[in-house]
C-alpha cells in the first residue's frame, strides 16, 4: 500500500493497488473510494486532510497502525 498526500488539494490518499479505477463513490465526510473493473478498492482519498486532523503537512512522519 501506498500512502500520498495532496497539499496543493489537501488530500490524503491511500493507494491498495496499482490499477485504473473506473468508477468511484463519494461517501459521506469526504471520503471517496475508488473501484477497479472488478469492483475491488484501488484507493480511498480523505479530503480536507489537515483540517480534519488526519495528517499534518509539517511533519515528515505518518504512523499507519494496523
Amino acid at each position: 500500500m501506498k500512502v500520498k498526500y495532496d497539499a496543493e488539494a489537501d488530500v490524503l490518499i491511500f493507494v491498495m493497488k496499482d490499477a485504473p479505477p473506473c468508477d468511484a463513490i463519494a461517501e459521506p465526510g469526504g471520503v471517496v473510494v475508488s473501484y477497479d473493473e472488478n469492483a475491488e478498492p484501488v484507493s480511498i482519498e480523505f479530503l480536507n486532510a489537515s483540517k480534519r486532523e488526519l495528517f499534518n503537512p509539517n511533519e515528515t512522519i505518518l504512523q499507519v497502525l494496523r
